[in-house]
């Protein structure tokens, strides 16, 4: 595996994305060899306990755009090749008898996000950063991300997140309750290291039971379906013209432009107001009047 490494420690077994040159972003070979390395972790029984990380100072970008931009102008077929991968590690994780913690250091966006989302534990860096992101290109949400953030935050704060997308810090992520612990950079690998051996010291078959009554009652009998419409649902925005400007305004490094345009008269040089009605709306005194009555 080249972009992904698989270290050992003990009954610990640490999964690296090592992909620097792209911010961590998975193309189909990375997003190929992450799912077999979280294959391997999830159902080897002398595992219990799984460390997934980043490179220092980035954790995940999600689907590499450049891989996905050269394959257009289908850009959905590149989406579900890379999607199709890492949902099923996603699944794995979710379902697996065993603690997955991510130690977040850096960068986590859009599938970056959704894949840390998805452990059962999260520990973050000082400088972790993470974002929704999906909307910039106006991707629909993926890996997990739209299943999980009303479990983690409330259905509130996962529309802030989708429609506002904030970056949240990693004390703001602990604040909402997407976060489990934050330490300073240098501390966070051993950290997450003791945690996860502790975790592997504990009662595995407990744990693991715990995992599956907690799973069961957040629903997660409907996760594999809902982590395939997902997958339906953006491939199939992807090869819209939303996506399309989208994409050209992230590698033309400007905002992107996704409303009505506004038509000017050749006369006045005035701009026209898309309107629902027609009509004005009625004045704050003539509604209060109403009230009044």
């Amino acid at each position: 595996m080249t972009n992904i490494h698989v270290e050992e420690a003990g009954a610990v077994r640490v999964i690296t994305i090592d992909r620097r040159e792209r911010f961590n972003s998975l193309d189909i070979e990375t997003a190929r060899d992450f799912r077999r390395a979280g294959l391997q972790c999830a159902r080897d029984t002398a595992v219990r306990a799984v460390v997934l990380r980043g490179l220092p100072g980035v954790f995940c970008s999600g689907a590499d755009l450049k891989f996905i931009r050269e394959r257009q102008p289908r850009y959905g077929d590149a989406f579900k090749e890379i999607l199709e991968y890492i949902h099923s590690t996603i699944s794995e994780i979710r379902r697996a008898p065993k603690p997955f913690i991510a130690a977040v250091d850096g960068v986590a966006a859009a599938g970056g996000f959704g894949i840390a989302m998805a452990c059962d534990l999260v520990v973050a860096s000082t400088r972790a950063t993470f974002e929704w992101a999906y909307g910039k290109t106006a991707l629909t949400g993926a890996e997990s991300s739209t299943f999980l953030l009303p479990r983690l935050v409330g259905i509130r704060r996962a529309m802030e997140l989708v429609l506002l997308n904030p970056r949240l810090t990693a004390r703001d992520a602990l604040d909402w309750g997407l976060v489990t612990a934050v330490y300073d950079a240098e501390a966070l690998e051993g950290q997450a290291l003791e945690m996860a051996q502790r975790l592997a010291d504990g009662p595995a078959r407990a744990y693991a039971v715990a995992k599956d009554l907690l799973n069961a009652s957040a629903g997660f009998d409907r996760f594999d379906l809902h982590l395939d419409r997902e997958l339906e649902e953006l491939t199939r925005a992807a090869d819209g013209e939303e996506v399309a400007e989208g994409m050209r305004a992230f590698f033309e490094k400007r905002p992107a432009h996704f409303g009505l345009k506004r038509s000017t008269t050749e006369d006045t040089g005035d701009t026209e107001e898309p309107s629902c009605t027609g009509k004005a709306f009625p004045s704050v005194s003539s509604v209060s009047s109403v009230v009044e009555r």
